[in-house]
Order: structure tokens, then C-alpha cells, then sequence
């Protein structure tokens, strides 16, 4: 199985919208917040600090600080901060910290009066990526529509709608939408929805042009362009090219040196060719540059794989305690739970009551179906699995669960008509 597809496929074009947020305790009940009650930048390790870019991120950060100190009122300075603290969350994987931080001052610009149209405008994007991230998808998709409302010239806004409609299965309203962000802005963004939904519609070779040109409208190095790569990398690595995904995944970190999910992806190489101690050191050298939750579901996998019962369960329990605070912080991780209950514990029982959590918010998306269509067949319900392909299927995916699922019921009806 593809060890990380529930916590890393949807997630990536959620990443790409400026989005993110932090806690602050004690605001204003102006909703105007003093430079002191402005949540610090959390230091970067020294593996992505990236030369010069923690230079200018925190110069950045020093001067919004500074136009606060001057008026509390600053609202550029705040959506500034807003969009500084979602591209640290996407780099250092602190996403407890920086997105309720995000959020928190983007609530404060939108109560702001009088305020600015374009701010207005602004200001929606970035809450509609931050409720993309934390995955509440209808208030991601309310955000977005008003966003529209205010500017329909304006490719990423049509951006938020693509990412919200697929979230919520509304494949065909994605697709328009996706027509809408590429006329206005044929780049970096757009061109990654297309694959994303030509992936989605089965069109894998389609998906694969997509995913490559959405690359090389980007700048090598850049922390967008090496996602499209990570992302064309998975492409590859989910419909078994691996040699073709080693190399994207090598090429990204020669442009982006220690770049964590290239890494980590290479060790998923390694598992896959049932390599369980290079891939346990390269997951781990993954872990040790940003803590991202897919890491150790990757590092639980090869332990389970190679029997090391102690730390499968000892991973286990720290996976858990992540997955609570990422819920704490307004988090749903919901397909995770489900995920992870499925086939690192393989406790069907549990990981159907996170899935229908999930369903009941999202019946018809494809992910979800497939996930439940996989926990009804091993929990013995076949009819029920079928029920679920049929669902998932609605798109016409060639996803490689979903394949293995639909082969697995059809011989289990062969075998019960004997």
C-alpha cells in the first residue's frame, strides 16, 4: 500500500494557498492585537534554514512587528504576518503552532472597519487555505465563495474552490472551476489542480503532462516548485514508477537540499523494495528535519514490517499524541485515525467509526469511499465494500487501492458462487 496517501495527497494542493494560524491568548476584545501579543517565529532547524531564505523570513517578520508597534490598526502588516506564518507551517511542519496563529489574525483583519475591499479579499484566501488545511472543508468552501464574490479575476481564489469541491466530492464543479483558475493564470498552481483532477478522472498519463509543466512553471529551489516535484515524484512512486520517482525525488533535493518529503519518500522507496534499514535511517533523517506525522506512520510501517513489535507500539503511541494535539489545535483528522487503525492495528471496529465521522461530512468524495470500502472488506463485509467501490469508482480512478479492492471483491464473488 502507499504508505502515505491519506496524510500527504489531499493535503499538498491545500498547502499550496497562503493559509495557516496560532493561538493567541490574550486578544483584544478591540480584535486589535499589540506587536507583543503577536505570536514569535518558532526557530527553524539548521537543515532548513536554506541559507539566506531564514534571513529574509525573519527580516520580514521584523519589519510587520515594527509597522504594529507604529498602529495596531496595520492590517497589511497583519495579513503579512498571516501569510508568513502559513509558509513557515508548510516548511517546518509546526502546524499546532502557526496555524491557529494565522487564523487568529485573519479573524482580526476581516472584524476590522472600515476595511479595504482588497484587503477584505486578501484576508478570505488566506482563512479559506488555513480552514483548507485544517481540513474543515465547508467553511473553507463559504470562505472561498465570498472571496469570489469580491474578485472573480482572481485564478487562486478559483484555486480554494477547486481544492474545496474535491474535498467534498463535487468532482464536476472542481473541474469548472479548475477551467476558470487556468484561462485567468496559467502557472504553478493551476496547472497542479489540472493533474490533481486528471488523476482523479483516471487520466494518469494526462496527470503525469500536468504535474510537469506545473514544475517547470516554477523556480528551482523555491519551496512551491519543489512540492510540484515532490507531488510529480508521487505520482510516479503511487502507480509503481519507481525508477522514475527516484529520480524526481533525488533531482528535488539537488535544488532544495534536505527538502523532508523527497526524503522521506526515497525511504518509502527503500521499504518498498523491502530495504527495512536504509529506509528506517532515511525516514528518520525525514523525521529529524521537520515533524511530520506521515514520517512516523512510514517508520511504524517498517517496523510492523520487520516484526519490531516494542517500537511499532512505542511509535504507535507518539503517533497518537500528535494526531491529538493537530486535533487540540482544530485539526480533523478524521481519515487518519482510520488510516492508521486499518492497517498499522488492523482494529477494523475503530477505524470504521473515524471513517463514517468522515463520511457523514463527505459522502461522496472518492478518498473517503475507497477507505471505507477497504475497512468493510477486511472486516468481512463484502457486500457492503462493494457498495463503497461503486462510490469511489464514480470518477473513474485507477487509483491502485481502489484497483486492488475491485480485484479482491471479484474474486471473493467467484469463490462464493463455486
Amino acid at each position: 500500500m502507499y504508505m502515505k496517501s491519506l496524510f500527504t495527497n489531499s493535503k499538498y494542493f491545500i498547502l499550496m494557498l497562503f493559509s495557516c494560524a496560532l493561538l493567541c491568548s490574550c486578544q483584544k476584545k478591540d480584535n486589535h492585537a499589540t506587536a507583543s501579543e503577536i505570536p514569535q517565529l518558532l526557530p527553524r532547524s539548521e537543515k532548513i534554514q536554506l541559507g539566506k531564505e531564514w534571513d529574509f523570513v525573519q527580516n520580514i517578520y521584523a519589519q510587520q512587528i515594527k509597522a504594529l508597534n507604529k498602529n495596531d490598526k496595520d492590517v497589511e502588516a497583519k495579513l503579512y504576518l498571516a501569510q508568513l506564518y502559513v509558509k513557515e507551517a508548510r516548511v517546518t511542519g509546526e502546524h499546532g503552532y502557526y496555524y491557529p496563529a494565522a487564523l487568529n489574525i485573519t479573524e482580526q483583519i476581516l472584524a476590522t472597519q472600515p476595511l479595504a475591499t482588497d484587503v477584505k479579499f486578501r484576508a478570505l484566501l488566506t482563512k479559506a487555505g488555513v480552514q483548507l488545511s485544517l481540513h474543515e472543508f465547508e467553511k473553507a468552501l463559504e470562505t472561498g465563495q465570498k472571496a469570489v464574490a469580491l474578485n472573480s479575476k482572481n485564478a487562486q481564489a478559483y484555486g480554494v474552490l477547486v481544492d474545496a469541491y474535491v474535498e467534498l466530492g463535487a468532482y464536476d464543479k472542481a473541474v469548472e472551476s479548475a477551467d476558470m483558475m487556468i484561462q485567468i493564470k496559467p502557472d504553478i498552481r493551476s496547472y497542479s489542480r489540472v493533474s490533481y483532477l486528471r488523476e482523479i478522472h483516471g487520466d494518469y498519463d494526462g496527470a503525469i503532462e500536468a504535474m510537469t509543466l506545473a514544475v517547470k512553471a516554477g523556480y528551482p529551489g523555491y519551496e512551491e516548485t519543489a512540492w510540484a516535484m515532490q507531488t510529480l515524484g508521487e505520482l510516479y512512486m503511487r502507480y509503481g514508477e519507481n525508477e522514475k520517482a527516484e529520480s524526481v525525488f533525488k533531482t528535488n533535493l539537488s535544488e532544495r537540499e534536505d527538502y523532508p518529503f523527497s526524503v522521506a519518500s526515497l525511504g518509502e522507496l527503500k521499504f518498498h523494495q523491502k530495504d527495512f534499514a536504509d529506509s528506517e535511517i532515511i525516514t528518520k533523517d525525514a523525521i529529524s528535519i521537520i515533524p511530520e506525522v506521515g514520517f512516523y506512520v512510514q517508520l511504524a510501517n517498517i517496523y510492523k514490517e520487520a516484526g519490531r513489535a516494542t517500537e511499532l507500539e512505542e511509535i504507535v503511541q507518539e503517533i497518537f499524541v500528535m494526531l491529538e494535539d493537530d486535533v487540540v489545535h482544530g485539526h480533523n483528522m478524521n481519515l487518519e485515525y482510520a488510516d492508521i487503525y486499518l492497517n498499522l492495528l488492523e482494529d477494523t471496529d475503530a477505524a470504521m467509526k473515524y471513517a463514517l465521522l468522515e463520511y457523514a461530512k463527505r459522502p461522496k468524495n472518492i478518498d473517503v469511499n475507497r477507505i471505507l470500502a477497504d475497512i468493510t472488506y477486511n472486516g468481512g463485509e463484502i457486500e457492503k465494500a462493494q457498495a463503497y467501490i461503486t462510490a469511489a469508482s464514480m470518477t473513474n480512478s485507477i487509483h491502485p487501492d481502489l484497483i486492488r479492492l475491485k480485484g479482491l471483491t471479484a474474486s471473493n464473488q467467484q469463490i462464493s458462487s463455486l
